[in-house]
């Protein structure tokens, strides 16, 4: 049995959102309060529960808890009944979050719970990646098949690796406990070996991959391997979608307010709605069947805003940039001192 939905209080602030769905014809909206809790601009035309308008509108149920719905930290109460004449009424009321609502004793230990199931699985992992490279360093003779089997297993071994860092990463982002430190750094050499890091794969696509510039940019107090880490996610997401003969173009524009790092691949641009999409981590995760490349770009996103920063997905007729950013915070104007986050 799950535990019922704590919270009526909070939804007793505010009007609650209503709809009527009649035995026959079209849902009856009492106020526009349902559409700016479910954060649509009209019904679906077709209902027939509570649980087929909040699928519809991307919230899946909260675990062990009846009567709540969530999508991407929203999360909302819903309860439904029905009539005498059969009609049924839909109510929604926002929550809190899961994460809002945890006592700092309980989010403590579910960061160490994450830290433990980090620890157990990335040391099985490592383990098989070494055992794989170490009969791959030439010692031992392997016929053919051997050796194209063990470097297949060192290539999912550091997919796994990298994979299980992003979601115990993001997990911890979730509970605010991403781990950074900040110190003052050069953008340039984090951008350099960004791009460097995926010629390869970007070769084999016949994928152009260059970092343009260098330009004269200003330290910033910044965790580098989180930065860095963002921008390898947007090189990974326009080589993802990207057609052999295509550019990719890396590079930082400073202005005003800070530094912002594009990368635009130039092709066939996203349509408007896989723009909307791009950093929505579950609903892409649900459509293309497959986690990796949406949790990782999400990730990016939780880095970035950690350090104060936001990013975004720009496009026209012949390109698709995405971008990431920073705030101009120069290491001197905070006296070079290096910030530690838990």
């Amino acid at each position: 049995m799950g535990q019922r939905v704590r919270g009526r209080e909070d939804g007793a602030r505010q009007p609650p959102g209503l709809v009527l769905i009649p035995r026959q014809g079209a849902p009856r909206l009492l106020g526009r309060l349902l559409l700016e809790h479910l954060e649509l601009d009209e019904l679906p035309p077709f209902i027939g529960s509570a649980a087929d308008l909040l699928t519809l509108a991307g919230f899946r149920p909260c675990p062990g808890v009846t009567d709540c719905w969530e999508r991407e930290g929203r999360t909302l109460g819903v309860t439904e009944e029905f009539l005498e004449d059969g009609t049924r009424w839909i109510c929604t009321w926002p929550l809190a979050s899961t994460e809002e609502r945890m006592t700092p004793e309980a989010r403590h230990d579910r960061v160490r719970y994450l830290s433990l199931a980090s620890h157990d699985l990335r040391g099985a992992l490592a383990n098989v990646r070494s055992y794989a490279a170490l009969l791959l360093g030439g010692r031992i003779v392997l016929e053919p098949k051997v050796q194209r089997g063990l470097e297949t297993i060192l290539r999912n071994a550091d997919r796994a690796l990298m994979f299980s860092q992003d979601f115990f990463d993001a997990s911890r982002a979730d509970l605010n406990s991403l781990a950074f430190e900040q110190e003052p750094q050069a953008l340039e050499p984090l951008l350099a070996a960004a791009v460097e890091r995926h010629q390869a794969a970007a070769r084999t696509a016949g994928v152009t991959l260059e970092l343009e510039g260098p330009l004269a940019l200003p330290q910033l107090n910044i965790d580098g391997g989180r930065i860095q880490h963002a921008v390898e996610a947007f090189v990974l997401y326009q080589l993802g979608r990207s057609h052999a003969g295509e550019r990719i173009f890396v590079r930082a524009v400073p202005g005003r307010a800070g530094i912002r790092v594009e990368v635009q691949r130039e092709g066939l641009p996203l349509s408007e709605e896989e723009a909307g999409l791009v950093f929505q981590r579950e609903e892409r995760a649900f459509r293309e069947k497959k986690l990796e490349d949406a949790l990782r770009i999400h990730l990016a996103l939780q880095e970035v805003e950690v350090h104060g920063g936001r990013v975004g997905v720009e496009t026209d007729t012949a390109s698709t940039t995405l971008y990431l950013s920073l705030p101009g915070s120069l290491s001197q104007e905070l006296g070079g001192t290096a910030a530690l986050h838990p």
